[in-house]
C-alpha cells in the first residue's frame, strides 16, 4: 500500500500540529492501551476489541479451514447472507471485489426489506443448493430476524422441515437472541462475534472472515495483509499512515472540509459502501460529522465547493486509469487529496483495518466518541411504533400529501411546506422541487433516500439527477437505498450537522411478501421504516421532502427526473 497526501497549506499546518500532539503525548501508545481519554471518557475502552482481532483470527485458521471444506463438500452452489450494516457490508465488498471462486459457491447478500428485491434474489437461487448465513451481532435487529423467518420457511418447502436447519449457519454475539434461535432450530453451525467490537468495526471478525471463507477466498493471505496494516498502525505518528489519515480527516472536518468524497478503481468500487458506514456512523453525532460521498463521478474542479476532501483508492493495473488525471486536477486546484494505491485486491483487508484506525483517530481529533451511534436507534423506535400500530389496526398511519402532481404525491411538515409555498414559483411538482433544492447553500449536501428496490435501473436514474444537482448547485450529493442506509449514513443525517437537504423517494408496492409468523408483510415493514426515518429527520429540523411514486417505479422516476430538470433550469 502506497499513500500520498496533497494538502492545502492551511490544512497541512493543522495536520502537522496534530502529528506533533500525538507524538509528544504518546497517543499512539495510549491508543493501543485502549485509553478512553483519547476520546470522551464515555466507555470507549469497551469497544476496542477490534484492534487485536487479526491475531485472534489467525489462531483460528484451522477452524476456518474446516468450514471451507464443509462448504465445498456440502454441495452448495450459492451462499445467501442475510444481514444489515456492519454484518453485511464487508461480505458485500468481498462478493463485489472477488466474485465467485472456482469450486466454491457464489455469495449473495440481502440487506433489504423491499419485497421486490427479496423476490428477485430468491429467483436467482436454488434453495436446495444454498447455504444461508444469518448475520446479526445483537440478534435483535429487525431486518435479519424477519429475513431469517422468511427464508427458513422457504427452505422448509424446498428441502423439507427436517433438513432446513442444515442449510443455515449464524454469526452472532454470545448470548444473543439469534444464538438462541439458531440452537433451537438446530443450525448447521454458529460462529461468534466479539461483544467488544461494534458492528461497523467488525469486518475482520467472524462477520467478515466467515463470509470470506465460505466464498473460497484465501483467508491466510487476507489476514496477513491485515496483520501488516496492524503493525504499521503501531509506528510513531510521523511514520504511521493510519494515524496520519485520521489526523487529516479530523483536522479537515474541524476546518469545514467535512464532505469525504470517495473515488476508487472500478474493480474495488464497493469499498466505498463499507467506508460510508464506518465514517458516517462513527463521526455523525452531537452536531458534528464527516459526511461520506460515494459513487459520485469525478467532475471538474469547478463543481466542487471548499467543503470537500477527496480520497482515491487505486488498484495497480486497473482497467480504468482515466481517473488519475481528473484527481490530479483536483489537487492542482487546491483541494485536499489522499491517494492510496494497492497492488492486489487481497490488500482490501489491510485497507479495512487502516481505515478503522483512521476513523477512530479522526474521532479523537473531533472530540467525539466514534464507537457509539445514538441516533440509529431513533428510527428503529419509530418503525417499531408503526409496526405495533399496524398489528392492532391493520393499517399504517398515513399523512395527506401537500400536493399531488403528475401522479406523484409530495409530503412535508406544515412548517416546511409553508416555507416551500412561499419560495416555489408555481405550486407544481417542479415548482416545489425548485424551492426545495433552492434551500441548498454552500457547505450543504443533497441526499436522495430511496426506499425502492435497489435495482441497477433505479440507481442509474437517481444517479443521473444527483449529478445534475451537484453540477448546478456545487454541493456534495449522496444516494442511499432504504433500509440499508439507516444502518449506515442515517446516523450522520440525523446526528451530524444540519447541512443536509433530503429527498425521500417512496413508491407503491407492485408486489408484496408475507413474513411467516407476523401479521405484517415486508411491504409494511419497509413503508414503516420510510415513515419512521422521515419522522425523525423532521423532528430534528432537517429540510426533508418526500415524493411518492406510483407502482410503476420506472415511470415515476422518469417524471421525477424531468421535474428536477425543470427545477434546476
Amino acid at each position: 500500500m502506497n499513500i500520498h497526501f496533497v494538502l492545502p497549506q492551511e490544512l497541512r499546518g493543522a495536520v502537522d500540529l496534530a502529528v506533533a500532539d500525538w507524538q509528544s503525548n504518546s497517543k499512539v501508545d495510549r491508543f493501543w492501551l485502549k485509553d478512553p481519554s483519547l476520546w470522551t471518557r464515555d466507555g470507549e475502552e469497551n469497544w476496542l476489541g477490534w484492534i487485536d482481532i487479526v491475531k485472534r483470527q489467525l489462531s483460528q485458521l484451522g477452524d476456518l479451514a474446516e468450514l471451507g471444506a464443509d462448504v465445498q463438500t456440502g454441495g452448495f452452489k450459492h451462499v445467501l447472507l442475510l444481514g444489515m450494516g456492519g454484518s453485511s457490508l464487508c461480505p458485500e465488498v468481498l462478493s463485489a471485489t472477488f466474485g465467485q471462486q472456482i469450486g466454491f459457491p457464489a455469495l449473495h447478500i440481502v440487506d433489504s426489506t423491499d419485497p421486490a428485491q427479496i423476490k428477485a434474489t430468491l429467483k436467482k437461487l436454488k434453495l436446495a443448493e444454498t447455504l444461508v448465513i444469518v448475520a446479526s451481532k445483537s440478534g435483535s435487529t429487525l431486518e435479519p430476524n424477519v429475513l431469517k423467518q422468511y427464508f427458513f420457511e422457504e427452505m422448509k418447502f424446498a428441502v423439507g422441515a427436517e433438513r432446513a436447519a442444515g442449510h443455515f449457519i449464524a454469526i452472532t454475539d454470545p448470548g444473543s437472541k439469534m444464538e438462541q434461535v439458531a440452537k433451537l432450530d438446530g443450525f448447521r453451525s454458529i460462529f461468534y462475534g466479539d461483544p467488544q467490537i461494534g458492528g461497523r468495526y467488525s469486518a475482520l471478525s467472524n462477520f467478515g472472515v466467515v463470509a470470506a471463507t465460505v466464498a473460497g477466498l484465501r483467508i491466510g493471505q487476507l489476514l496477513d495483509e491485515a496483520g501488516k496494516a496492524t503493525a504499521q498502525a503501531k509506528l510513531p505518528p510521523a511514520e504511521n499512515l493510519a494515524v496520519q489519515l485520521g489526523l487529516i480527516l479530523g483536522s479537515a472536518a474541524n476546518a469545514g472540509r467535512d464532505k469525504f468524497t470517495i473515488f476508487t478503481s472500478p474493480e474495488i468500487y464497493d469499498l466505498g459502501a463499507w467506508l460510508e458506514q464506518l465514517i458516517a456512523e462513527s463521526t455523525g453525532k452531537l452536531g458534528k460529522g464527516i459526511t461520506p460521498v460515494d459513487r459520485e463521478a469525478i467532475g471538474p474542479p469547478s463543481v466542487y465547493g471548499n467543503d470537500r476532501i477527496f480520497v482515491y483508492v487505486k488498484l495497480t493495473g486497473t482497467a480504468d486509469s482515466s481517473q488519475d488525471g481528473k484527481v490530479a486536477a483536483l489537487a492542482a486546484a487546491g483541494h485536499p487529496v489522499i491517494q492510496i494505491e494497492i497492488n492486489d485486491p487481497y490488500e482490501i483487508f489491510g485497507q479495512l483495518f487502516t481505515w478503522e484506525v483512521a476513523t477512530a483517530v479522526a474521532g479523537s481529533v473531533m472530540g467525539i466518541n466514534p464507537f457509539n451511534q445514538p441516533d440509529v436507534e431513533s428510527a428503529k423506535i419509530e418503525t417499531r411504533a408503526l409496526t405495533d400500530a399496524y398489528e392492532k389496526t391493520g393499517l399504517l398511519p398515513e399523512r395527506d400529501p401537500v400536493l399531488v402532481d403528475a401522479g406523484i404525491g409530495i409530503y412535508a411538515t406544515h412548517a416546511y411546506s409553508g416555507l416551500l409555498n412561499v419560495a416555489a414559483p408555481r405550486w407544481t411538482l417542479a415548482g416545489v422541487l425548485k424551492a426545495h433544492l433552492g434551500q441548498l447553500l454552500p457547505g450543504d449536501y443533497f441526499a436522495a433516500l430511496a426506499f425502492l428496490p435497489m435495482f441497477p435501473e433505479h440507481e442509474a436514474a437517481i444517479q443521473a439527477f444527483r449529478h445534475k444537482v451537484r453540477d448546478k448547485k456545487r454541493v456534495a450529493t449522496c444516494l442511499g437505498f432504504g433500509p440499508r442506509f439507516l444502518h449506515s449514513t442515517g446516523q450522520d443525517y440525523k446526528g451530524g450537522p444540519n447541512t443536509g437537504v433530503f429527498l425521500q423517494i417512496t413508491a407503491d408496492r407492485a408486489v408484496d411478501v408475507d413474513i411467516p409468523g407476523q401479521t405484517y408483510s415486508f411491504g409494511v415493514v419497509i413503508d414503516a421504516q420510510a415513515a419512521g426515518d422521515l419522522a425523525v429527520l423532521e423532528s430534528r429540523g432537517r429540510r426533508a421532502l418526500r415524493v411518492h411514486l406510483g407502482a410503476d417505479i420506472a415511470a415515476g422516476l422518469k417524471t421525477l427526473s424531468d421535474a428536477i430538470d425543470q427545477a434546476l433550469a
